[in-house]
């Protein structure tokens, strides 16, 4: 109830349903050559990574009023840690010098710590919620959203940017087909994107209906930042990278 109020900014939603069979392939191949549970959810993450960097208004933020940069290119997966009940964010840093193999284990690192109560800012910043009274929770959200996700520095147990420019949740995991994530004001994330479970659905290839494993993606922006043609620009990238996923080993940095 502190973090939402009614809607004030725009907001952009996108639905593309794609055949995921080189996806899944790739991650079989990726997890057998380096041991690390790479995921069709890590795989949609940084094909979307790496499309914003060729539409570079995905990676701004708005600050009293104004567009800002982000610093760094971060990208935050949403963990479930507990059962369903609970979801919290892990952020992997610096993702455009990054392969997916790379991202995928800093992930499952991060998964683990939040699921063991290792992590410290997040037990940190649980802590102060819970401690803070009702009335004074919302003053508090409001400096957070200017200090953590506007000017971008470390307060409240959260370091700068906490959720970076990118968040990504799968929803697939607890069977749902699709979604679409409810923004988080105080984050000043740009883009978020929901990813589906994988299921068999007919589909046109090469003027042939046949039935391959579909993967529905949606995504969620600010309407302040980007358009329709940024967002075309950046689903031809994904829709291809989904295709070959082989191209997002080819680090940025």
């Amino acid at each position: 109830m502190a973090t939402w109020r009614a809607p004030r900014e725009s907001r952009l939603h996108a639905r593309m349903a794609v055949d995921a069979t080189a996806a899944l392939e790739y991650c079989r191949r990726r997890r057998e050559a380096t041991g690390v549970l790479v995921t069709p959810g890590v795989v949609v993450g940084m094909a979307f990574a790496r499309g914003v960097l060729g539409v570079p208004e995905f990676l701004n933020r708005v600050v009293f009023g104004r567009i800002v940069p982000f610093p760094t290119q971060d990208v935050a997966f949403a963990v479930d840690i507990g059962q369903g009940e609970d979801l919290a964010p892990t952020k992997v840093c610096d993702v455009d010098g990054k392969g997916v193999v790379d991202v995928a284990r800093e992930l499952a690192a991060g998964a683990a710590r939040l699921r063991a109560r290792e992590d410290s800012d997040y037990e940190t910043t649980s802590g102060i919620a819970n401690a803070v009274p009702w009335f004074a929770l919302r003053p508090v959200l409001a400096a957070a959203s200017l200090l953590n996700g506007g000017i971008g520095v470390r307060a409240f147990g959260q370091p700068a940017h906490p959720l970076g420019s990118l968040l990504v949740t799968n929803i697939g995991s607890f069977g749902l087909d699709e979604g679409y994530v409810a923004p988080v004001p105080l984050a000043r994330v740009p883009l978020y994107v929901c990813v589906g479970a994988v299921n068999d659905a007919p589909m046109a290839i090469d003027g042939q209906v046949v039935v391959r494993p579909q993967l529905v993606m949606t995504a969620t922006a600010d309407h302040r930042l980007v358009d329709g043609a940024h967002a075309a620009a950046l689903a031809r990238y994904v829709r291809a990278a989904m295709a070959d996923p082989d191209v997002l080993d080819q680090t940025v940095t």
